[in-house]
């Protein structure tokens, strides 16, 4: 729904709560009106049930107000003595209706103004404090902080497969929750169900039609911080995101998902809008310029290295020359190809390194050639686009306009239709936008692209094209625990980056163990305070 369609929707909710409520409101000592009257209702409701003013903001917060709503109707059929187990059943099977009904029978009902001087049960005290805990983690998660693991090795030797991290939401704004009816602190499946965690038709034949699909919220984002760098790590929602073959991503696949329960994913930004981006030899090329990563970032290609069969220690290969990646044995061991050489994903410095080897007698950098097709965006195999020669291409930035052809229109489509809710026919040679012939097209938004710098093992921009700023989630700012699932013992966890910053210059630093000394002054300096009191 757009924005006067919601004005309308919630108009008629006020409406509803009003003829539900009306002679609630007159046994509480209050006009009948007053129930009717747009927020002004339910700033009366507060008063009638006890609870704080601030209770209404939070009923219109989207995902709190899932929580919140049940919570008021509870509370408003306890200020009427209905406090019962099946009265509190009744009204959350009804969803508030069984208040109509109360409504409608208020001879028989009593107004219990001081209800909270009635002493609270242990189960409700531990009721509240519950509600009140998942309220504000709801709070945190949803606008301000959200933990996030690396699923993937797209970012290897920056972030590892086995990072926990938070990303704020506030550096890049806040994004309010789209899908409304959504559980709380879950993204778009129920853990160990594999079960949707929101109500939505995902058929894109019906996106626009489905009830359900009609209580979308439309895109809102909070004030920024700051707005995103040239090689910032930057977590976003996969704009082409069909979730059920992402590694053979089909971008028109019949299947529809909303902006905020598309997968998340982490990727390094390292084309802004209005860049012209290319790819040589595996090198990115921004505006003609070959691209300097920052010094904590570190590209990664895959190489063959000839060894004519002999071994190199597994030891060996992942920590002194750093190959994490590769072709492997099931067990995890680097394997040789039947041609006697390793197929290891390493840094052009590690690279260098391995073939001081004694043992190695070669090391070529494994590079699709120009005009190889990849099966890369735009999808158009007569480009002869692959993941190591890709482009130019250009990078949208809002309010630009472009020349639109039949020849450039594939590198657009998705924009103009998806992205930006257009309608597009194409008659003969003419390009039909919003039923209007045009051989131009402006920009409502600024995209980026968004890659890893494990650069051939990374499914990125280069297979489905330009993240749109709506699909921003936040920005990378603190790994808090890091897993190594083929470490042994004490040495799974990886204890240098435990605590450490994301988005920094150089290598990560833990603070691991400040944090611990900051815990264990606190606690003693807690003891000493405790125990003056004591004598005193």
């Amino acid at each position: 729904m757009n924005v006067s369609e919601w004005i309308v929707f919630i108009l008629i909710m006020q409406v509803i709560h009003g003829l539900s409520t009306w002679k609630l409101y007159l046994k509480a000592g209050r006009k009948p009106l007053e129930s009717f009257i747009p927020i002004y209702n339910l700033v009366i409701l507060m008063k009638i049930i006890n609870r704080p003013r601030w209770w209404v903001f939070l009923l219109f917060v989207p995902i709190i107000n899932l929580i919140m709503i049940p919570v008021v109707w509870i509370e408003t059929i306890r200020s009427f003595g209905k406090d019962s187990k099946l009265d509190i059943a009744l009204v959350l099977v009804t969803l508030g209706f069984y208040i109509t009904f109360l409504n409608y029978t208020a001879e028989k009902l009593t107004y219990i103004e001081n209800r909270d001087l009635k002493p609270k049960s242990n189960t409700e005290d531990t009721i509240a404090s519950l509600l009140f805990a998942i309220i504000v983690a709801t709070l945190v998660h949803t606008y301000i902080v959200q933990p996030f693991t690396i699923p993937s090795s797209s970012l290897e030797k920056t972030l590892y497969t086995g990072d926990f991290l938070f990303v704020s939401k506030i550096n890049f704004g806040a994004r309010t929750p789209m899908t409304t009816v959504a559980l709380p602190m879950v993204h778009d499946s129920i853990p160990l169900t594999g079960k949707k965690s929101y109500l939505f038709s995902d058929d894109a034949t019906k996106k626009e039609t489905s009830l359900l699909n009609k209580f979308q919220l439309p895109y809102f984002r909070f004030p920024s911080l700051e707005k995103i760098k040239r090689n910032q790590i930057v977590v976003f929602n996969q704009p082409a995101d069909t979730l059920r073959d992402m590694d053979n991503f089909n971008p028109d696949r019949n299947y529809y998902k909303p902006i905020d329960k598309k997968t998340n994913l982490v990727k390094r930004c390292v084309g802004m809008p209005g860049d012209s981006l290319e790819i040589r030899d595996g090198n990115i090329y921004i505006n003609g310029k070959i691209d300097k990563l920052p010094a904590s970032a570190k590209a990664q290609y895959n190489f063959l290295v000839d060894t004519k069969g002999q071994t190199i220690s597994q030891d060996a290969l992942v920590h002194r020359y750093g190959a994490r990646e590769g072709m492997k044995y099931e067990n995890g061991d680097f394997a040789l190809t039947n041609t006697g050489q390793y197929f290891l994903t390493l840094t052009d410095k590690e690279a260098a390194a391995i073939a001081n080897n004694p043992v190695v007698k070669g090391v070529q950098k494994h590079l699709s050639p120009k005009g190889e097709d990849g099966g890369v965006f735009p999808h158009i195999p007569s480009l002869g686009w692959n993941v190591d020669n890709f482009g130019p291409i250009y990078i949208p930035q809002k309010g630009k306009t472009i020349h639109l052809d039949l020849k450039s229109l594939p590198f657009y489509k998705r924009i103009i239709t998806e992205y930006e809710k257009n309608t597009l026919k194409i008659q003969g040679n003419d390009i039909i936008i919003n039923g209007k012939a045009t051989t131009t097209y402006t920009f409502k938004q600024d995209y980026y692209w968004m890659m890893g710098d494990n650069r051939q093992n990374s499914l990125d921009a280069r297979f489905w094209g330009y993240v749109p700023f709506d699909h921003v989630v936040g920005k990378p700012v603190f790994i808090w625990f890091s897993w190594d699932k083929d470490g042994k013992g004490l040495n799974k966890v990886r204890w240098n980056r435990v605590f450490s910053v994301v988005n920094g210059d150089g290598e990560p630093k833990s603070y691991l163990i400040h944090f611990l000394v900051l815990v264990g002054i606190y606690i003693a300096a807690t003891k000493f305070i405790k125990k003056k009191e004591k004598k005193e």
